[in-house]
């Protein structure tokens, strides 16, 4: 696809009634509460923790998991674009939720939630009615796609797709004002091998949201549900200049040198892309970005446009062979995995278990040939129907949808079963085939940060003297743990899987390359530094087996119209925000 078949659509109106109070409306933005790694009554799992990695990438890398926090981006982003006195609130407690609405009146209380932590919502509801009775309460996130919530939970607005457009008009403020870009710590706690991960400005990440929705409309994705379906999206920022512009803002104000863009298909917005690596070389700017993108979009640049870019990770759908979803169509996907990985670019491979034609007797292969990739993470996620979406729609039609008493909403996270009669799978062996799909990723390829070593080390070794000196500096920046950190991580690796010959030989064959690339020092911190990590793993380990889990702090932020607290630090883009709707046709 190219930009050629954007084309600029008309904005829908975006209905909201008016609050008599105006930009004086006191206003709480809420996540729903935790704890979330506990089985209880309202919906939380120990296996659906409040961690995208942990719960649906790393799952069984034990020890070894990737852990980590993302907040509720789009409160925060709610918050920083409209001009009455805002409390967000994320990931409180229940008590801690309560203990709010106990000491501070508000006007209107929003909610955000996905769709199984209805039950959560519901009891929050019930509470803003008890301590706070004069509040309206306004609900939205993908929880608003559920077309009968109105009749679940008792809420006085419910917003699907944009919120801070919904908001603004609810406040009777101009929704087209520019939009103010939050500054956005990508991952909070982050943890991996038993020790915390650096929390240091260049370490981490500042999250990026150039758009939401997405353009390709896959029929399973709430997400693009969300905003409008297939070929549609909202732009926050249209340009190139403007993407610009907020990421020098995010730069200087965060001391970041990495993105993370929280868009669906950062790459197909192909104007924007080129002209954002047109700038980023007029002004020398040797940044890192994670992006999401389908393999044909990928196709579509090439490997100098790519790394010119700083694309560094990407996170990529791999439905697998005879799915029926084109945009993996003519692509073959290992070999473009090997070739990115061998430009050092981090390769997160997503793999849907359950499709329509999975069965007992072909879900193996379907698993060895999501394993034969050996992307860098790999996310398993079942296929799963939820409300708002084409295929939801289409299985209710068919009568396929299962009955709500058959199963816990709290269970519909996409990692234990599904919510309609598969016509081959049961729940039991959907349960097992996740379990198996990711212990036999880790299994053949080892721990997912292992292999992050090893595609930066191949980046590290092919640019480390490129003739663009933006370039270079950008792979050793990347590069700059790799004879420290990364080599003591790979030899602990050797050590923990020394029982297991493939995995040794593989751990061993890295090691072995960082020693010839980084010598004495890598040699020093893989043999000490080795020894005492191993320590922690096995450490973590235990705690794990005990029944150790991992929940986010809670986050109370205010912004400068609440009166009795400085200002929230914003992120200000002086450009206008078109908050453009586009579409797209394949």
């Amino acid at each position: 696809m190219s930009t050629a078949c954007l084309e600029i659509a008309t904005v829908r109106p975006v209905e909201s009634p008016r609050h008599p109070s105006g930009s004086r409306t006191r206003i709480l933005l809420s996540s729903v509460f935790g704890p979330y790694a506990q089985d209880d009554d309202y919906g939380s799992r120990v296996m659906n923790p409040m961690e995208l990695y942990h719960n649906q990438v790393t799952r069984t890398q034990g020890p070894f998991s990737l852990r980590m926090f993302h907040r509720s981006w789009g409160l925060m982003l709610i918050q920083a674009n409209i001009q009455a006195p805002c409390t967000v609130l994320d990931f409180p407690t229940l008590d801690r939720f309560v203990e709010e609405l106990r000491r501070h009146t508000y006007d209107v209380v929003g909610i955000s939630s996905i769709v199984s932590n209805q039950l959560k919502v519901r009891k929050m509801c019930e509470l803003v009615r008890r301590y706070q009775p004069q509040a309206k309460i306004v609900v939205g996130g993908h929880i608003a796609n559920m077309p009968d919530l109105d009749e679940r939970i008792d809420a006085d607005c419910i917003v699907q797709g944009d919120g801070v457009r919904w908001m603004r008009q609810f406040l009777g403020e101009d929704a087209q004002q520019p939009i103010r870009h939050p500054l956005i710590v990508s991952g909070h706690g982050c943890r991996s091998a038993g020790v915390a991960l650096s929390s240091h400005p260049e370490d981490i990440a500042a999250t990026l949201i150039p758009s939401v929705g997405c353009p390709l409309g896959c029929n399973f994705c709430s997400t693009s549900a969300m905003f409008g379906g297939k070929g549609r999206f909202i732009d926050f920022y249209h340009t190139g200049d403007e993407l610009f512009e907020v990421m020098c803002q995010l730069e200087q104000s965060m001391g970041v040198r990495s993105f993370f863009a929280m868009d669906e298909n950062f790459l197909f917005h192909r104007r924007r892309a080129l002209r954002l690596l047109e700038l980023m070389q007029q002004h020398d700017k040797a940044w890192a970005l994670y992006v999401f993108s389908s393999a044909n979009v990928l196709r579509s640049y090439s490997l100098e446009q790519l790394v010119g870019l700083g694309i560094s990770w990407v996170w990529m759908g791999l439905e697998g062979e005879n799915s029926r979803y084109p945009k993996l169509h003519g692509t073959d996907t290992v070999a473009l995995v090997r070739q990115l990985q061998s430009h050092g670019i981090k390769i997160l491979g997503s793999t849907i278990i359950g499709l329509e034609h999975h069965t007992p007797e072909n879900i193996d292969e379907v698993i060895a040939r999501a394993v034969r990739h050996d992307t860098d993470f790999h996310q398993f996620m079942l296929y799963t129907p939820l409300p708002g979406t084409p295929l939801h729609a289409e299985l209710t039609e068919q009568g396929l949808m299962k009955n709500e008493d058959e199963y816990h909403v709290g269970d519909i996270h996409g990692q234990l079963i599904m919510n309609y009669r598969h016509p081959h799978l049961s729940d039991a062996q959907t349960a097992e085939y996740m379990v198996r799909a990711f212990g036999a990723d880790f299994a053949a390829n080892g721990p997912s940060t292992m292999r992050i070593a090893r595609t930066t080390l191949a980046g590290w070794k092919r640019y480390k003297d490129h003739p663009d000196p933006r370039i270079r500096r950008r792979f050793r920046w990347e590069g700059r743990e790799l004879g420290t950190a990364l080599a003591a991580l790979v030899n602990a690796s050797r050590r923990y899987f020394d029982p297991h010959p493939a995995l040794r030989a593989k751990t061993s064959s890295l090691l072995a390359e960082l020693y010839q690339e980084f010598g004495w020092k890598a040699r020093l911190y893989g043999s000490l530094g080795g020894r005492w990590l191993l320590s922690r793993i096995r450490r973590e380990e235990k705690s794990l087996a005990a029944g150790w889990t991992y929940e986010p702090p809670t986050f109370y932020e205010r912004n400068a119209a609440v009166t009795d607290n400085s200002a929230a630090m914003l992120c200000l883009c002086t450009q206008p925000a078109e908050m453009l709707v586009g579409t797209a046709t394949p």
